[in-house]
């Protein structure tokens, strides 16, 4: 069992995780869950013993992390998938993690099998994706076969397949009794997994309780209800008749009604009394992300702004007319006919400059800006020198050595 009290990580004048206390209990898969910044993954060092707090403690086991004997073979961890030297094969980066824990040769080839890698176990993990590098973590912290797990973001990378295989690994190493930790954005698979949840924001703990509660608790569950669509009158009937009765009735955009404040049978009840005719009655509960996003919504460090347009158009000149619309402009078939071919080069209008290499008019460039006429410098590589002038396309630099010839 993992056990934090009053546990507070200070960096300088930021707190990052503030008088944090909680249980995760063995045999059930726990979701650890916050916004981005909240300090799930400075909690997550703390116990596993790479940050120090500030104040407070976490034991796992009733022990500190670094006074477990053996512990890498009572806890394993998957933090960083991207924490292993690019240059080794799969096998050889978990054979020195089975040497410098005592663990037999045998157990590599076992996990490397369990997480789907004996097929590429002789290459080298830097040419791994990111969902093989998360199967190469997953089979490290399961190197020492332990009873505590800690996953932070373990599905990330992956493809339905490899997610539908980390969520049934999970409940199966609870299943055996495991304490299991997980840490995760992805509200539809956290539903899917953790019995139990523990939510934080802002570094202070905002629930810790199972996911059936977490969801009744910050939900407003509702009836949704419909009637014939062609009679309007039945719907507006009903709606008197709940309301007469005590509930609140929503209208909603495809013509149903959302009833609270009511329970189903009563609504029935209601209804038959009314002689109106239901082509739905069904309960609607929230799901969890629709839970997450009420709880958390003001423990969000970092939020979008909505994209004003206005402010990125450039004011007309004084006594300047806006461009006259094209008629059909901006439709599907709307077609704008190539300008006039002169000796085979664009034809330039009356008092317009000359076009430039790409077709367009070259207009005059002022001193000291760039011109938006000039060829593009090559991928990778920056223009330190003044744009080439339209007519003069800059020259292809020299190439370089590859990386891979190198």
């Amino acid at each position: 069992m993992i056990e934090a009290v009053g546990l507070t990580k200070r960096y300088g004048a930021k707190t990052a995780v503030h008088n944090l206390s909680f249980q995760v209990r063995p045999g059930a898969v726990t979701g650890f869950l916050g916004p981005n910044g909240s300090g799930k993954s400075t909690t997550m060092r703390m116990i596993l013993g790479l940050d120090n707090p500030t104040s407070g403690q976490v034991t796992i086991g009733g022990y500190p992390y670094r006074k477990l004997p053996n512990a890498s073979r009572q806890v394993g961890a998957l933090l960083d998938a991207k924490a292993v030297h690019g240059g080794r094969s799969a096998r050889n980066h978990l054979l020195s993690l089975a040497q410098l824990s005592g663990i037999p040769a045998r157990r590599v080839d076992e996990v490397l099998g369990v997480v789907g890698l004996q097929g590429v176990a002789g290459k080298r993990s830097k040419g791994f994706s990111l969902g093989m590098g998360q199967r190469l973590g997953i089979a490290a912290a399961l190197l020492g076969d332990p009873q505590v797990l800690l996953f932070d973001e373990p599905v990330n990378g992956l493809d339905p397949e490899g997610i539908l295989w980390v969520r049934n690994l999970m409940k199966a190493l609870a299943a055996e009794g495991r304490t299991v930790f997980v840490s995760s954005h992805l509200m539809s698979e956290m539903a899917l997994t953790a019995d139990h949840l523990i939510v934080i924001g802002r570094g202070q703990l905002m629930a810790d309780m199972s996911i059936k509660d977490f969801i009744s608790a910050n939900s407003a569950d509702f009836a949704r209800v419909r009637t014939p669509g062609t009679e309007s009158q039945q719907r507006e009937k009903l709606t008197t008749a709940l309301t007469e009765a005590g509930g609140q009735v929503l209208p909603e955009q495809d013509g149903a009604l959302r009833v609270t404040g009511l329970p189903l049978p009563r609504i029935s009840d209601i209804a038959h009394e009314a002689d109106v005719r239901l082509w739905e009655l069904s309960p609607h509960q929230a799901s969890l992300e629709e839970a997450y996003m009420r709880m958390t919504q003001g423990a969000v460090d970092y939020r979008s702004t909505i994209d004003q347009k206005a402010g990125l158009q450039q004011p007309l000149p004084p006594g300047a007319q806006p461009p006259m619309p094209v008629p059909g402009q901006g439709q599907p078939d709307w077609y704008a006919p190539p300008p006039p071919q002169q000796d085979g080069q664009p034809f330039a209008m009356p008092g317009q400059p000359p076009a430039g290499p790409y077709g367009a008019a070259a207009a005059p460039v002022a001193a000291g800006q760039p011109n938006p006429y000039a060829q593009p410098a090559p991928m990778g590589q920056e223009q330190t020198q003044p744009a080439a002038p339209a007519a003069a396309p800059a020259p292809h630099p020299t190439p370089t050595e590859s990386e891979d010839a190198r």
